[in-house]
């Protein structure tokens, strides 16, 4: 079987390989209010996250090859889904530095929603059905209004080989290149609490490609150190 070369491949991989089996693993170690929090994702739940996304990104900002996404986003299953929203119309992905040249800012903070081109503002406690203050004007409340979107998608352009998928800090990456080719065995279960969200990305598509699966921590960790969680999980590796 011929290896996902594109983030597009790479999700209809895990649809085809086994829809039901968790993809996605949230921890939440940060001090507040989502401490705690656990979340679980397969891929059928995980795709059904993107195509609300991406039918929002291209019916209401227009967003297609060539335009350019800027996620302000910690590392969080939330960044996971729009990051491959944004790959699914074939716009480019931006992590990390000031808004430039950003067509859309996805973002989980208000002023910098604001600030913006045009936003969509992401609240992230799972439960959440509103933002907790209303929206500068212009700026989608995620929380609110991507749950109208449809489940299914339809993209309306396909981004070409060369087209750019991701910008780092380190430059930008076709889509060709996007999916890294790591020399994980196959079904690996990742583990991560990076902190860098365009690495993060990286390692999702990575071990995504290789039909496994990803265990996503933020924050400090616990006194007693991951092992634990790490057991619970069944990672075969912490990064």
């Amino acid at each position: 079987m011929r290896a996902p070369r594109t983030p597009a491949d790479v999700l209809a991989h895990l649809l085809r390989s086994d829809p039901a089996r968790p993809r996605v693993t949230w921890y939440d170690d940060t001090p507040g209010p989502t401490a705690g929090e656990r979340i679980e994702l397969s891929a059928k739940v995980l795709a059904n996250w993107v195509n609300k996304a991406a039918n929002a990104l291209q019916d209401e900002f227009d967003v297609e090859p060539g335009s350019t996404v800027r996620l302000a986003l910690p590392p969080h299953w939330r960044a996971l889904y729009w990051a491959l929203a944004v790959w699914s119309v074939g716009g480019c992905v931006s992590v990390g530095g000031a808004d430039g040249d950003a067509d859309l800012t996805v973002t989980d903070d208000p002023d910098v929603a604001a600030d913006a081109t045009a936003g969509v503002l992401v609240t992230l406690p799972a439960l959440a059905r509103s933002a907790p203050e209303l929206p500068p004007t212009g700026v989608m409340d995620e929380a609110r209004e991507l749950s109208t979107f449809g489940d299914q998608f339809s993209a309306w352009e396909e981004p070409s080989d060369d087209d750019p998928a991701l910008r780092t800090s380190a430059g930008p990456t076709a889509y060709a290149a996007v999916v890294p080719q790591r020399d994980w065995p196959q079904g690996t279960r990742l583990h991560t609490r990076a902190d860098d969200l365009g690495q993060v990305l990286l390692d999702a598509l990575a071990v995504w490609a290789l039909d496994g699966s990803l265990v996503l921590s933020r924050g400090p960790a616990p006194t007693e150190g991951d092992r634990a969680r790490l057991e619970a999980e069944g990672v075969t590796l912490p990064l």
